[in-house]
């Protein structure tokens, strides 16, 4: 049982799940028993604790809360109109209020976001482990590769059926056909993105024991080699693996997620959420090879310390962490202390982006450099695109609709230590955050693009903002970047590069091991104050016969200024 900080203990009230149904009905129907159990401790004062008994307990759609919510990087209105989620646990409103789950398994079936924190405040959801029976990534591995033809072994827990050679992806109230499709290399610990090959055979034949053989025409075999295992989804995300929205304080602690459908765990607009003892990766006796339908960690709006600890993240479709908050463009200014704003990019719109009080940067789309701030007086929807906002003093535009506004109130703290990052296929984190932030102490283990990546951008995803104090320091990086991804990426996405008008200040990569083949430790742009020093630098030759090894081409700046890069040892690496 968890108690509360600053709690007394003979105030906490306890309750037990199993007082709220028998045994069988846990099993088979949680979700509503859940609710009865939820509803009883949101009633009384708190602190309170739910007790689970351990166990295994299903989650059907049928007994799921439906409730409407906009979340950012998801969908668009053409991708998915109804905004309906399908919520397995919603929590909402609740203070002071424990769940803990003693090692319980909550299997969900079904397309559901598994837990949904609405206006929570002081919580703790401890020792549980989530999972799902259908899981909507699909998983074969590859057995045998012909010249016109690629033989695979179904996943048990992938379904699919087959009608005139077509092949259809079957799961518990969904189906597709093609999509995003990635290779793993589960010797290796490896996952990479590739074309959907799948659905460009001819046709395919089914050999028994949910075996099947892929036909395909000539000159078009598709790059792969026995022992990969395709992973396949389809592309919309209707769904998340959890929301936290407009919370106070939540602590996860001690979870198990061994699959998420769509975005993965979510905080927006909430405060002080602190992460820890995650394990974000299949379940051993699964065999499967995929935790998540794209990111694991995704914050956008929050404020507080941000905090990610001891955690393990495996098996991803995307980023295991992005942190960011959201540019919106200017379109109109009504009256002079007025101007109207809009959610640019497809995927995000319609939550509330800003409250009266918050201040707020005028910056330029073209430099990403903010010349002014104001504070917001009040806020008005016009629909889920727009916001009016009303300043405490006029707005001070420069240039019409190529400034965006960002919210300066709602970015984080960050703590990100003591992690482990395998099997991912785009970038290990993503930070862009204004306050102090410190990646400490992490493992990257063969991440396909970058470990990490400082971005900003006012032209495409629209994630905000200019970086200040950024430490990157005891790291590990092993076989991670490409030829075409440094391991270390500081990208703002502006039109023009100046150092004289940097985006991202004092960033300092300091003690840290980097093993590298064939890619850059460090690109970065439009950065003032970049240190990179006292690194350890493994460099793999690929078997050239070099005593010392070569540094150059390790480093590419570009506008940038006040570089120190010194002290760092570099040691051929035996290949």
């Amino acid at each position: 049982m968890t108690i509360h900080e600053n709690s007394n203990l003979a105030s906490v009230k306890v309750i037990s799940l199993g007082d709220f149904g028998d045994a069988e009905h846990l099993r088979e129907n949680a979700g509503s028993i859940l609710r009865l159990a939820l509803e009883a401790a949101g009633a009384q004062d708190g602190p309170i604790v739910l007790e689970v008994p351990f166990g295994t307990y299903h989650f059907y759609p049928e007994h799921a809360d439906k409730a409407a919510y906009y979340i950012t990087n998801t969908a668009s209105e053409e991708e998915n109109p109804d905004i309906t989620r399908t919520v397995a646990l919603w929590m909402k409103g609740l203070r002071n209020f424990t769940l803990e789950g003693n090692g319980s398994l909550f299997v969900i079936h079904g397309k559901q976001t598994m837990l949904l924190l609405d206006g929570c405040e002081n919580m703790e959801i401890s020792n549980l482990r989530f999972d799902y029976a259908r899981p909507t990534v699909t998983e074969m591995t590859v057995e045998r590769c012909g010249e016109y033809e690629v033989d695979v072994r179904v996943h048990p827990d992938s379904h699919y059926k087959l009608e005139d050679g077509q092949l259809t992806w079957v799961g518990e109230g969904w189906t597709f056909r093609e999509g995003p499709v990635q290779h793993c290399d589960i010797v290796a610990n490896r996952t990479w993105r590739v074309d959907d090959w799948p659905s460009q055979a001819e046709h395919v034949e089914e050999l028994g024991s949910r075996r099947l053989r892929y036909h395909f025409a000539e000159n078009a075999l598709p790059d792969v080699l026995p022992g990969i295992t395709v992973q396949m989804r389809d592309g919309i995300r209707d769904q998340v693996g959890v929301l936290i929205a407009g919370c106070r304080r939540v602590r996860l602690n001690g979870l198990g997620i061994h699959f998420m459908h769509g975005l993965g765990v979510v905080g927006q607009f909430s405060e002080e959420l602190t992460f820890t003892n995650l394990e974000l990766a299949p379940r051993l006796e699964s065999g499967r090879t995929v935790t998540g339908f794209a990111d694991f960690i995704h914050l956008s709006g929050c404020r507080g310390l941000i905090s990610i600890t001891d955690s393990r993240f495996a098996g991803a479709h995307d980023d295991a962490i992005n942190i960011h908050g959201t540019y919106l463009r200017i379109v109109g200014q009504p009256a002079p202390d007025q101007v109207q704003v809009r959610f640019m990019h497809p995927q995000t719109y319609g939550f509330q982006a800003f409250f009266p009080g918050d201040e707020v940067a005028f910056v330029s789309a073209d430099s990403l450099a903010s010349y002014a701030a104001g504070r917001v007086a009040a806020v008005e929807r016009l629909n889920p695109r727009e916001l009016l906002l009303t300043l405490e003093q006029p707005a001070p535009i420069l240039h019409g609709e190529q400034d965006v506004i960002e919210n300066l109130t709602w970015t984080p703290e960050i703590v990100i230590e003591r992690n482990h990052f395998a099997r991912i296929p785009t970038r290990g984190i993503l930070v862009t955050s204004p306050r102090k932030t410190i990646v400490r102490d992490n493992r990257f283990e063969g991440i396909h693009m970058n470990g990490i990546l400082v971005a900003a951008d006012a032209n495409s995803w629209y994630e905000s903002g200019a970086v200040n104090d950024l430490l990157i320091t005891g790291n590990h990086f092993e076989d991670s970047g490409g030829i075409e991804h440094p391991i270390i990426l500081v990208a703002p996405e502006n039109e023009f590069s100046m150092a004289e008008v940097p985006v991202h200040r004092n960033i300092r990569i300091e003690g840290n091991r980097f093993e590298v083949s064939r890619t850059a430790l460090l690109s970065a742009r439009s950065t003032e104050g970049l240190v990179f020093r006292r690194n350890e630098v493994l460099v793999d030759q690929l078997g050239e016969s070099v005593e010392e090894p070569d540094s150059s081409g390790l480093f590419m700046l570009e506008s940038c200024s006040g570089v120190e890069i010194e002290g760092n040892t570099f040691r051929m690496q035996k290949s």
